[in-house]
């Protein structure tokens, strides 16, 4: 082998060794960008004052907690990623972590998690950032994720927990409000996925995910989309007379789903006899909106929970 070939390949190699970047984007980066801010409101939007050292802390090691499941739900879908064109290029498939790595990441950040936070608030809240990391990486990776079409309505559960955590973190205890938020996620997440799978319907179909549009046809994806829309909006609504609500929230609240009901009625009016250009575009189009959606619901909570103090948030 010659100098410059031997040179070649040591580029190469070096080009293909994992970067800090690389294990970054093991814990899902943008998902855990939504688990830190909807447990910040959680936490913020408690009736109880958090040092902000302490409030810090929690965040960070919830934030931790989510990248974790990000890591070992990459570590298990590792073969069906390799399939899907919307994951091929994760740092598994493209060949830059080796499974095992993201396994030992997954495991270690998931017990520095719960025993950090655990140590800086309550071990209620360690307890619930456990199982909330156990749900989402066995109940809904593992099991549901390949077994049903219902994978995203139950396995949502694992994404909505976030702003229970960050509230117990708080308080160490449970009560109406933080339900309220974990029931907004809750409902918001299949309408959300639904949408992107219909205009990734083929990612699924290639890798046998039984996904609601293979499973069912995307006719009834589009009305559930619409059902579970209308649902959402009552929900939401009524969460503005709540006590995380107030008339800054339910002017939002009354906004957006005017929006999201509007998008998700133009979704189901959609057949296969329309353009597949124009199709994409709606479905895409209800997608975005679904993820200003929730980042201005729960920013109106937030909004409510810091005028509070100076008499100028809820209804009092």
């Amino acid at each position: 082998m010659t100098d410059a070939s031997i040179n070649a390949s040591t580029a190469t190699a070096r080009a293909d060794e994992a970067g800090f970047g690389d294990y970054f984007a093991l814990l899902k980066p943008r998902v855990m960008s939504l688990v830190v801010f909807t447990a910040l409101v959680g936490l913020l939007a408690a009736p109880v004052p958090v040092h902000p050292f302490v409030g810090f802390c929690a965040i960070l090691f919830i934030a931790i907690g989510g990248g974790a499941s990000g890591a070992l739900n990459m570590w298990w879908d590792a073969d069906i990623d390799r399939v899907m064109k919307r994951t091929k290029s994760r740092p598994i498939p493209s060949g830059k972590v080796e499974e095992g790595e993201a396994l030992a990441v997954g495991l270690a950040l998931s017990g520095l998690s719960v025993i950090m936070l655990g140590l800086a608030t309550n071990w209620f809240a360690g307890a619930f950032l456990a199982f909330t990391i156990f749900f989402y990486v066995v109940v809904y990776t593992m099991w549901l994720k390949r077994s049903t079409p219902q994978n995203i309505v139950i396995g949502g559960a694992a994404g909505a927990f976030p702003p229970v955590i960050g509230w117990v973190a708080a308080t160490g205890s449970m009560s109406v409000e933080p339900w309220l938020m974990f029931a907004l996620t809750f409902m918001w997440t299949p309408p959300h996925f639904w949408a992107l799978a219909l205009f990734m319907r083929s990612d699924y179909d290639d890798a046998g995910v039984p996904m609601l549009t293979v499973t069912h046809g995307r006719r009834a994806t589009r009305v559930h989309i619409l059902v579970y829309t209308a649902l959402l909006a009552l929900l939401a609504v009524g969460t503005a007379f709540s006590g995380i609500g107030g008339p800054i929230y339910l002017t939002v609240a009354l906004v957006l789903n005017i929006l999201f009901l509007r998008g998700a009625w133009k979704i189901s009016r959609r057949t296969e006899d329309d353009s597949e250009a124009d199709n994409f575009k709606v479905e895409r189009g209800f997608f975005k909106l679904s993820l200003l959606y929730l980042f201005l619901h729960f920013g109106a909570v937030l909004a409510e929970a810091l005028l509070k103090p100076y008499g100028l948030g809820g209804w009092s």
